[in-house]
């Protein structure tokens, strides 16, 4: 895990990314506050497993935009797991992204999440995913806590 704040690679400030060379019902606030600015990245070698073939959503070996999602999703996990209380996850709640580049079997990318929002239970983080020439895809992850127990137990 790591703080970044050098903006920099083609095309990161358009997507504002920072890139280096009460009970709801499906938990609870958390009662550990979470700081903005948490930050967190992934590196992922680009292997067959990782492809749009492999995933079922494309014909083409390059990464898929479903491992890209996950790649953020992760990130996001990452940045803000040591500040919930025990019990207490993160889920998912809304991806928003836009993968503009594609990236070959064999290749490196890094994701990036940084918290960026917090409403009540919600968390909105910003996150890239750069390769070595830049920019692979960016976007918003929205993700909420929740109580693992009462989160299962609501589960169908």
């Amino acid at each position: 895990m790591s703080t970044r704040t050098d903006p920099g690679a083609r095309g990161a400030s358009r997507w504002g990314c920072r890139l280096a060379a009460g009970k709801g019902t499906a938990g609870i606030v958390p009662t550990v506050p979470v700081q903005l600015g948490l930050s967190a990245d992934v590196e992922l070698e680009v292997g067959d497993n990782d492809t749009a073939i492999a995933h079922g959503s494309g014909s083409v070996p390059v990464l898929a935009t479903p491992r890209v999602v996950a790649l953020c999703e992760e990130a996001a996990c990452l940045a803000v797991a040591s500040q919930l209380a025990e019990g207490e996850t993160t889920v998912g709640l809304r991806v928003e992204l836009a993968h503009v580049a594609p990236i070959a079997v064999g290749s490196k990318v890094k994701a990036e999440a940084t918290l960026d929002k917090v409403e009540g239970r919600r968390l909105i983080f910003t996150v890239c995913v750069n390769d070595a020439s830049g920019l692979v895809a960016a976007g918003k992850v929205t993700r909420a806590t929740v109580d693992v127990k009462g989160f299962l137990e609501k589960a169908r």
